[in-house]
């Protein structure tokens, strides 16, 4: 099949009217489909019932050290659950927090606490210096961006690689500006595009020089345990990295079990160094005296060790990597020959990013919201919703069902064809 940049303006044309007709019939159908976020499935969700079972009323609810968890107290989570996430992130149970159920509510906490009051390594709370700024590895997660803008801080686009954010840029503005404090960072399976960072990538966020003696990375692992295949991506560790060199006061490490357990009733941690802790810790005791304790147990007591978190993700595994089939097949079908998209085949994760020929994305959102399926919106993987090429658009395969999700992938690829064909009769 000839390609849509190789035809002509009478071949073009002819192709849109064969595509117009084609959506019509798909508006006709009055779809309602979302693939706006990356939620996981009601089958996903049933896969952890269970542990809803794990207490009762009969239960003693005490932990390991005696500690009645009905009751006030345990300020950083209980030790098994500290034990647990400790294991996950590969660092010590006493380089751990267990909070409450949103690793997003640690960061935006992390951040205003930095603001208010600074980190441990801080001259002065950052507020006290003027302005503020981010760097933002992009495409990327929409709700850091958010995060940013909330609290006033610039954000600085940096271009994502294969291997991860483009560290020549990173090193320049870290090592000039200290107005830059801190950066964004998804290292495995990263959102949108799945994906994980190199060795070198690593090593270089460890030892690079930084103007800001405060300079902090969010080390956001929200996908650390999210495989779709049999040869996982190895990440390598950051905080052991910065041990060898003396920054471990860098690195602000966040996961959670949102997408292993409920994602509205699951466990999420922080993990820094012990000097770190001790700081946030501090301000930790105004806002809150613990957090659920009974859920960390519940969680524990299903879960049992990182071995069994992992025998449960296979579970996850055997739902998420037939949508994800369904989804690269697709594409690979309907746009591959036409030569008008690119996207990524990840390892795991929760997306599949698509980049469109160059200002195409918004029209194609745009044009399946009218025939009945909402993505996310076009640009949010960039700050300020701004997408500088109108090129990325984040594809959510986890919720819909396998056939709803066949239904919306075919008018996405309509959609593509048609608005490309349109920027096409623009030139020609």
């Amino acid at each position: 099949m000839i390609s849509y940049p190789e035809m002509n303006r009478e071949q073009l044309l002819q192709e849109q009217e064969k595509l117009q007709k084609a959506y019509k019939e798909f508006q006709d159908q009055n779809l309602n489909l979302d693939m706006s976020r990356g939620k996981p499935g009601a089958d996903q969700l049933d896969l952890t019932m269970p542990m809803l079972d794990v207490l009762s009323s009969k239960d003693c609810l005490k932990t390991e050290d005696g500690t009645d968890t009905r009751n006030y107290g345990v300020l950083d989570g209980i030790p098994e659950a500290k034990k647990l996430f400790a294991d996950i992130l590969h660092v010590s149970p006493e380089e751990v927090i267990v909070g409450g159920n949103s690793s997003l509510n640690l960061m935006h906490d992390t951040i205003a606490r930095g603001m208010f009051f600074g980190f441990v390594d801080s001259p002065k709370p950052w507020k006290d210096c003027g302005k503020i700024k981010f760097l933002c590895p992009s495409p990327g997660y929409d709700r850091h961006f958010a995060i940013c803008e909330l609290f006033g801080i610039e954000m600085i686009t940096i271009p994502m690689t294969p291997d991860g954010p483009d560290m020549d840029l990173v090193e320049k503005y870290v090592g000039e500006d200290e107005s830059v404090k801190g950066i964004w960072c998804v290292p495995k399976y990263s959102n949108p595009q799945g994906i994980t960072y190199s060795d070198e990538t690593v090593r270089r966020l460890a030892k690079m020089e930084t103007k800001a003696p405060d300079f902090k990375i969010f080390w956001d692992n929200a996908y650390c345990l999210h495989h779709l295949t049999d040869h996982p991506d190895e990440l390598l560790d950051l905080f052991a990295e910065c041990k060898k060199l003396g920054t471990e006061d860098r690195v602000l490490m966040f996961t959670s079990t949102s997408k292993v357990s409920f994602p509205g009733a699951g466990i999420a941690a922080m993990a820094a160094s012990v000097h770190n802790l001790q700081f946030i810790k501090k301000q930790m005791t105004i806002q809150t005296i613990g957090f659920d304790k009974i859920q960390q147990l519940r969680h524990v007591k299903y879960f049992k060790d990182l071995n069994g978190i992992k025998e449960h993700m296979k579970l996850h595994r055997a739902i998420l990597e037939p949508k994800f089939k369904t989804v690269l097949d697709i594409l690979d079908q309907e746009l591959k020959p036409l030569s008008i998209a690119s996207w990524t085949k990840p390892n795991g994760g929760y997306f599949i990013a698509l980049d469109t020929m160059e200002g195409c994305a918004k029209r194609v959102v745009s044009l399946c919201k009218e025939a009945g399926v909402v993505l996310t919106g076009a640009g949010a993987t960039y700050p300020y919703g701004k997408d500088p090429k109108d090129t990325n658009i984040r594809i959510a395969p986890t919720y819909p069902p396998v056939e709803e999700l066949k239904q919306a992938m075919e008018l996405f690829c309509l959609c593509v064809k048609l608005a490309s064909v349109e920027k096409l009769l623009e030139t020609k």
